[in-house]
């Protein structure tokens, strides 16, 4: 049986919540486009996501660890695959549109330069008087204007519902600026588990990563909450040696328990809101999309100790300040000397400007990359 995009419409119509969003309903695009026969819109815009060179680039930049200290730790592509595996599994029990979510969560992190958040906060430091940089606002940048694939138009011309999901990502790292999306109204709801799914994912995988790395050790989580309800939860003693299964078995329960929890969360803000559609949904005064009260605050001291012990440990300190070291060199480099740019960012220099532009080439770098441009710019025994 071949399930035609009306079919799939109906289908959407039949299982998704009165709140949640119908690709049927979309707003469209900017660019007017004839839709795929089998496909619904939000399906085509995942599609053109997953074959864009800025996704492809996320299996070479950093999440906590730099892309070479091991082929294990997540990336930010592991990390986007996993926020979009847990954003389909919360939309799905909640009866939201599964595609739209997923949609959202692979396209959250493509604006993130090398080297993660301390790759953002240099170019933040530089592009200060410059208009700034948000990872945020250079993901919208990307799928709007950067990724050229087709003749008719820059970007990839999503759809307004993605497009919206993408400027109202926000976490506790992330602020939107969503002045071009109706920035009066809340994230539609699934906009809203985006954001949640991607605070799960990183708290869970972080922590595993850092047990992994040996930066972090059991002894240290002694007396953390969330940690001393995984460990009962399996049976596992403090004494007990934490092997490789026992560390898999104890974040996997961690990332149930917080789904769950969120599951359910979710669902008593939205029955007590007493909300009817999207609409009612996007005119509350607050998210319906959140914790409980006692995960959240569990969730708190979890991240709170993930600061500072892992983020804060003095090895990963060390690496962030030799990548910022990396990035401001590499930035007044090229704005000392735009000859040495890559012939196709010269050419762009008079429309966007010199800063904007040395900024745009150095956010797309993977951390590899920008290693090796540095060392070709400034060792003089590595060829250009």
């Amino acid at each position: 049986m071949i399930f035609t995009r009306q079919q799939l419409e109906e289908l959407e119509d039949q299982n998704l919540a009165p709140y949640a969003i119908r690709s049927k309903d979309s707003k469209g695009r900017q660019h007017p486009e004839d839709e795929p026969e089998y496909r619904t819109v939000f399906q085509r815009d995942r599609d053109r996501i997953l074959h864009t060179t800025a996704f492809r680039r996320l299996e070479y930049k950093t999440q906590v660890f730099i892309n070479y200290e091991g082929d294990y730790y997540r990336t930010r592509l592991t990390h986007t695959l996993e926020v979009a595996q847990i954003g389909r599994s919360v939309a799905r029990a909640l009866g939201a549109n599964e595609d739209l979510v997923e949609t959202i969560c692979l396209a959250h992190d493509l604006g993130h330069p090398p080297f993660g958040h301390s790759g953002e906060r240099a170019l933040s430091r530089l592009m200060v008087d410059h208009g700034g940089f948000n990872h945020n606002r250079h993901s919208y940048r990307i799928v709007t204007e950067i990724e050229n694939r087709y003749p008719e138009f820059n970007g990839l011309n999503l759809t307004w519902e993605v497009l919206e999901g993408i400027v109202k990502h926000e976490t506790e790292y992330d602020v939107s600026d969503a002045r071009d999306f109706d920035p009066d109204l809340r994230g539609h709801l699934e906009a809203q588990i985006a954001n949640a799914a991607d605070e799960l994912a990183y708290t869970a995988h972080d922590l595993d990563d850092g047990l992994r790395s040996g930066l972090i050790t059991p002894g240290q989580l002694a007396g953390i909450s969330l940690w001393e309800v995984i460990n009962e939860s399996i049976g596992r003693r403090r004494s007990d040696p934490l092997d490789e299964l026992a560390r898999h078995r104890l974040i996997r329960r961690l990332i149930g328990i917080e789904v769950t929890d969120l599951i359910q969360s979710i669902d008593r803000m939205i029955r007590r809101s007493n909300i009817r559609s999207v609409e009612d949904l996007q005119k509350l005064p607050y998210n319906v999309v959140g914790f409980s009260e006692d995960m959240h605050r569990r969730n708190r001291e979890l991240r709170d100790f993930l600061y500072n012990h892992l983020y804060n440990h003095y090895r990963v300190v060390r690496m962030a300040v030799k990548a910022e070291k990396m990035i401001a060199n590499l930035f007044d480099a090229f704005i000392t000397d735009p000859t040495i740019l890559p012939d196709h960012y010269q050419e762009g220099i008079d429309e966007a400007g010199m800063e904007q532009t040395v900024c745009y080439y150095i956010a797309g770098m993977t951390d590899r990359f920008a290693i090796d441009e540095h060392q070709k710019i400034f060792d003089p025994e590595v060829l250009p």
